[in-house]
């Protein structure tokens, strides 16, 4: 607080009407939030801004956790800190293809040749779609995403994010798909990576692979099926199973080893039902006793416990379910009788829910089924954003090292999760128990279009195959490439797909395998090195609570291969936007809320209010209701900066002199105000955004109801020492507040400031509690609180009787142990008061006891009051 005088510049009427529009232009002009490459390492304070899903509009839970990342990117920068706070919008994946799919009424076919002229539909219709090649297909997503990240950004800057909008990426700009290639090429050429042919989560709406962190249960209908397989003697043996159509599927019957009913059994075989295939009955630990009959049959797949147990049991492959969810045309190995395969026929080609009905239907014939079908609700898997159950079939993959099966890798990465700090600390759990769980490597090949290419070519055989084990590499000097149109080195483009000649691979990563690359994205990972040095590992990651299995953890694993680190020094989790009924806001539930007519209707600042007060990682409701106080406390804002320069006095040279503050009750204010400063910045090092909203706002409600009235009088008191230490501690206060409010109310803080200060309140420095105790001397804390008590006393016993607060009150005796505290405001407690007689009495008792005499006539001609 040096010394300078100002002019004021105060509206006759200030209003938030067009304060965003205002605010953003002279923030863009200015440049105050960009990211300046010369500052050194430790001057920096890097975010790994989560970049949004591209896939239609924001959701008011977007609007709540950005915000949160967005009060601790102006504290840091407040703080002195050069932030570098990027932007990236996540375009490629499921999510892009099927709004694609929808706004265009077109989908992918590969096998259809390019159309450089083609044209989408002008009405489309999404049960019509029609089939475009993969390059126009690429290109529509490419269309469809530039405009949704254009009205993304809009809302972003709408709502005051101070994003360095100089640095912005998309997943799938050329930039991100070198990054994500190379990251790969170096996986793969270290073993990190690798390919590899087995049973595989499959979601047949879509055709694609799905990895264990994209999975979800959900309560299905059911039905138990007793049914009986045959002992070589025709002794039948019972199995329970809610899936009967995989019975031509099953390679093999499973009990646990200690259940004395199957000792006989083990090491002998049973036949099928209806497929009459030969099969053994096997021990195993997984077995359940208690489940069912105690035998269960393994089929190739049922469900990933089949998996197991066909992978450890080392059984026969009979898979009889296809990519696209039916029931393949030939029947599986070891069914080669004719009425195996005459039962097989009637399943050909039939969807599983078709296919059960079937062989229901036939089991009952035949006499195998026992009993009718017994009804049960049970959780089935499916892919997070799918409609259909999950098949499990074989398919060729490209997997990532995790610790899913080497426990060496595992411990090493959960202590990684030990080496940044995690906001809330219990979150770090969550990692933990996401790792101890895992049950196999991460899947990273998807199936689809829009996404970023696998680097890889094979040369063919003599006959046309691919020789998976003689991958071809690009240069890293060359990427990104698509080995759909680019021709390997050593080949022409003649040779593709010719016996002799090439392959390119044709599936895409998973949008997480090139999300995890993002603080390598945003910071220029070998782009961009001195970028790179100055921002990595980065300093934070904020993100949502339920994304911690996968972006958190894929990141640390991308992290730890390539550079043998963790990527961010710490980690902040949000936590979900409730809906009325207290399920999480989603679109796939249909229950979201979009934020634009809110920022209309309440403002960004009251949007921004409301975000604020979710407490870190802590799931938060919906409530528009905050969103009314957020909007009443902006306002309250700029009526009271007016009010206070006006007492400071419009046009005139007024000082922020410490020395001028020497009354009591202005000394207490900024020994308060200096304790605020303290908690707020305590409260902001350790990322608890909420606790330092909540102390800065209760202090300015209490200077505004309290203080205010009580200096109202001696601030105009232009002559007197006590009026310029009013004043004085009227500026002190109003600067140090438009300083702690800017991190959560950026716009109505920036107008108030420019009301009286010169640059931007996004530029000043963090305010200091040491400066603010050199002002306030000995101030004592206790007398703005026994002050502020003997008001409200002074104003209730007002109220009650139904007297204006202009009214005259007769005479105020205080009592009490901390009357002293209030005596030393005697003047101020008189002219707010408006009391003829003021009397201050020490007694033991340790409240306050304050009792007020009102004029005669009035409803009550006194009353004590308890402060």
């Amino acid at each position: 607080m040096t010394n300078r005088s100002r002019s004021f510049r105060v509206p006759d009427k200030p209003s938030l009407d067009g304060i965003e529009a205002k605010w953003v232009d002279a923030w863009d002009e200015s440049g105050v939030y960009h990211f300046d490459r010369q500052a050194s390492r430790e001057d920096v304070f890097s975010i790994d801004t989560p970049p949004p899903t591209v896939s239609g509009s924001l959701h008011i839970g977007h609007v709540f956790s950005y915000t949160h990342t967005d009060t601790i990117a102006r504290f840091q920068r407040m703080r002195g800190k050069t932030v570098f706070y990027p932007m990236g919008w996540d375009d490629n994946g499921l999510p892009t293809e099927r709004r694609v799919q929808n706004y265009y009424g077109v989908r992918c076919d590969p096998t259809i040749p390019y159309d450089p002229d083609f044209t989408p539909p002008a009405k489309p219709d999404p049960k019509k779609q029609v089939a475009i090649s993969r390059r126009n297909f690429v290109e529509l997503c490419h269309r469809l995403t530039v405009e949704d990240e254009k009205v993304f950004e809009g809302i972003w800057r709408k709502l005051g994010l101070s994003v360095d909008w100089r640095h912005t990426y998309a997943t799938i700009d050329e930039s991100s798909r070198a990054t994500a290639q190379r990251a790969f090429l170096r996986n793969f050429q270290r073993g990190e990576a690798y390919m590899s042919e087995a049973p595989t989560l499959w979601d047949v709406t879509y055709r694609t692979a799905v990895a264990q962190a994209e999975l979800e249960d959900r309560e299905r209908p059911g039905a138990y099926h007793r049914v009986a397989f045959h002992r070589p003697d025709g002794t039948p043996v019972h199995i329970e199973t809610t899936r009967p159509e995989l019975i031509p599927a099953c390679v093999a019957l499973v009990a646990h080893p200690d259940d004395e009913r199957y000792q006989d059994l083990f090491g002998s075989t049973v036949r099928t039902p209806l497929f009459d295939v030969e099969v053994p009955v096997k021990a195993h630990r997984l077995a359940e006793p208690d489940k069912g009959s105690g035998i269960a049959m393994i089929c190739t797949f049922g469900d990933i416990t089949d998996v197991t147990w066909w992978r450890e049991l080392q059984l026969a492959t009979r898979p009889i379910i296809g990519w696209d969810g039916r029931v393949v045309a030939e029947p599986p190995a070891g069914v080669d009788s004719a009425a195996g395969r005459e039962a097989y026929a009637h399943l050909a080609g039939a969807t599983v829910h078709t296919a059960r009905e079937r062989v229901v239907a036939m089991l009952r014939e035949s006499g195998d089924l026992d009993g009718e079908p017994r009804p049960i609700t049970h959780p089935v898997k499916f892919y997070e954003r799918g409609d259909k159950p999950l098949e499990i079939v074989t398919t060729r993959q490209w997997y990532l090292r995790n610790g899913g099966r080497e426990p060496e890798l595992r411990d090493r990465l959960i202590e990684r999760g030990r080496e940044f700090t995690w906001y809330p600390p219990h979150m770090r759990a969550r990692y933990d128990n996401w790792i101890e769980g895992l049950n196999g490597d991460w899947l990273i090949s998807r199936q689809r279009f829009f996404g970023v290419p696998f680097p890889v070519w094979y040369p063919l055989d003599s006959n046309g195959n691919p020789r998976y084990d003689a991958p071809v590499l690009p240069d890293e000097a060359t990427l990104p490439i698509d080995p759909s149109s680019d021709v390997p080195p050593g080949y022409t483009e003649e040779q593709r797909g010719q016996p002799g000649g090439f392959t390119g691979d044709p599936d895409v990563m998973d949008t997480w395998a090139t999300s995890s690359l993002t603080p390598q994205i945003a910071g220029g990972w070998q782009r961009d090195p001195d970028l790179f040095d100055r921002v990595f590992p980065m300093d934070l990651r904020p993100q949502a609570h339920d994304i911690i299995r996968t972006w958190l953890f894929a990141t640390v694993v991308r992290s730890h291969f390539e550079h043998d680190t963790v990527p961010w020094r710490r980690a902040a989790l949000s936590g979900w936007i409730l809906d009325p009924d207290r399920k999480k806001m989603s679109k796939s539930k249909g229950n979201v809320v979009t934020p634009i007519d809110l920022l209309e209707k309440y403002g960004s600042d009251a949007v921004r209010y409301w975000a604020a007060n979710g407490r870190p990682g802590t799931d938060t409701a919906f409530d528009e209701g905050q969103m009314k106080i957020g909007r009443r406390l902006a306002i309250k804002i700029l009526n009271a900066t007016k009010f206070a320069l006006s007492v400071a006095g419009s046009d005139t040279e007024a000082e922020l002199d410490p020395a001028t503050v020497t009354e009591p009750l202005d000394r207490s204010v900024l020994a308060v105000l200096a304790d605020v400063v303290e908690d707020a910045t305590a409260a902001f090092d350790t990322f608890d955004y909420t606790r330092a909203l909540e102390r800065t706002e209760r202090f300015f409600w209490n200077l505004c109801d309290d203080y205010l009235e009580l200096v109202k009088v001696r601030a105009y008191e232009t002559d007197a020492p006590a009026g310029a230490s009013a004043r004085t501690t009227l500026l002190i206060a109003l600067s140090t507040l438009h300083r702690l409010f800017a991190p959560f109310l950026p716009f109505v803080a920036e107008e108030a400031w420019s009301w009286w200060q010169e640059g931007s309140v996004h530029a000043a420095s963090w305010p200091e509690a040491s400066q603010l105790r050199t002002a306030a001397v000995d101030g004592d804390p206790g007398v703005l609180a026994a002050t502020s008590e003997v008001l409200r006393a002074i104003r209730r016993a007002k109220s009650e009787a139904k007297l204006s607060m202009r009214a005259e009150v007769e005479r105020v005796v205080v009592t009490g142990k901390s009357v002293d505290a209030a005596r030393v405001a005697r003047g101020d407690i008189s002219a707010a008061g408006r009391a003829a007689t003021l009397e201050f009495e020490l007694t033991d008792d340790p409240e306050l006891r304050v009792d007020v005499t009102l004029p005669p006539g009035s409803e009550q001609s006194s009353q004590p009051s308890a402060g």
